[in-house]
């Protein structure tokens, strides 16, 4: 068995995809960024000076106190504190856990999602093929933060606003999730078309294998590939959602940190000279985007050659 490993790890050295990513500099640098913002986020609760969950950590005497650098700054609260006292290193630490979190959920929900519609356009066929991808056109018409919002709406409108607050992650997870399952399907979809009038498909469909067994076992292994690129690049994008939902008050509430509601909170205060509290929030969302972005877009060039 440490044999197979070991002989594993020594082909996924010499790969192909190893090679392109170490004679590319913007993405390694794009990969390091990224993995470290994650795993920053992953050990929030190490790394973190204060839990910004704790009201017993929380001093309004030292409310909106500058960072570090600035006069009037302490290395106490590095990147100075909020109108709450809360620290903003803790709440950007705790922020970035939770949208990722939320980002992460919401593309797992729309991959599985859309890849289990896409097999069963290409295999069923007929009007449920045309059903499912009309209702993926008529989505397409839609802004992905318009689908999101109105899913959102709804749950308010259905639910009391002591009920949404305690569901606030599910249905922000739901809003953002439901509104990427197209392009899951329509590649999915492609791809088994594809594969569906292959020989050995053929064979297996002679001979009696079941459908779901010749769809799991054969067809989706075939688009693993180009779900996982999917997926990463989506999960930008599903990161922007939940900060944008967020900013507007439409996503979580003040009391979960997320980077969109920091940025939010801050933008109250950004004119009145309380600029970190905004603006710091917001240059690590846009570096993790960036990151993720990258190396999104260098796997997609490197498994799929013909989009560069």
């Amino acid at each position: 068995m440490i044999r197979n490993i070991s002989n594993r790890w020594s082909t996924f050295l010499d790969s192909d995809l190893v090679y392109e990513f170490c004679r590319t500099p913007s993405v390694i640098a794009g990969f390091t960024l990224a993995v470290g913002l994650i795993l920053a986020a992953t050990m929030a609760p190490l790394l973190a000076p204060y839990n910004p969950y704790d009201p017993s950590s929380i001093d309004l005497m030292n409310g909106l106190l500058p960072p570090f650098w600035s006069s009037g700054g302490s290395m106490e609260f590095p990147l100075g504190t909020d109108n709450q006292g809360r620290d903003v290193l803790s709440s950007i630490l705790y922020g970035l856990r939770l949208s990722l979190t939320i980002a992460v959920a919401a593309v797992a929900l729309s991959a599985i999602v859309g890849t289990a519609l896409g097999l069963l356009a290409a295999w069923v066929g007929g009007w449920v093929d045309a059903a499912i991808m009309r209702l993926a056109d008529i989505q397409l018409s839609f802004p992905a933060i318009l689908v999101a919002m109105l899913v959102d709406g709804v749950a308010r409108a259905t639910l009391t606003p002591s009920q949404h607050a305690v569901l606030a992650i599910p249905i922000i997870v739901v809003a953002i999730g439901i509104s990427g399952w197209v392009q899951y399907a329509r590649t999915v979809r492609s791809i088994a078309m594809v594969e569906k009038g292959k020989d050995y498909v053929e064979a297996a469909r002679l001979i009696g294998v079941n459908p779901v067994l010749i769809v799991s076992r054969h067809i989706l292994p075939n688009a693993t590939g180009s779900i996982f690129v999917l997926a990463t690049v989506h999960l930008a994008l599903a990161i922007l959602t939940e900060a944008t939902l967020s900013f507007l008050g439409l996503g979580l509430p003040p009391t979960e940190p997320s980077i969109g509601t920091l940025i939010r909170i801050g933008n109250d205060f950004l004119f009145s000279g309380e600029w970190w509290i905004t603006i710091l929030p917001g240059i690590t969302l846009a570096l993790l985007v960036l990151s993720v972005n990258v190396v999104g877009d260098w796997l997609r060039d490197v498994i799929n050659p013909q989009l560069r």
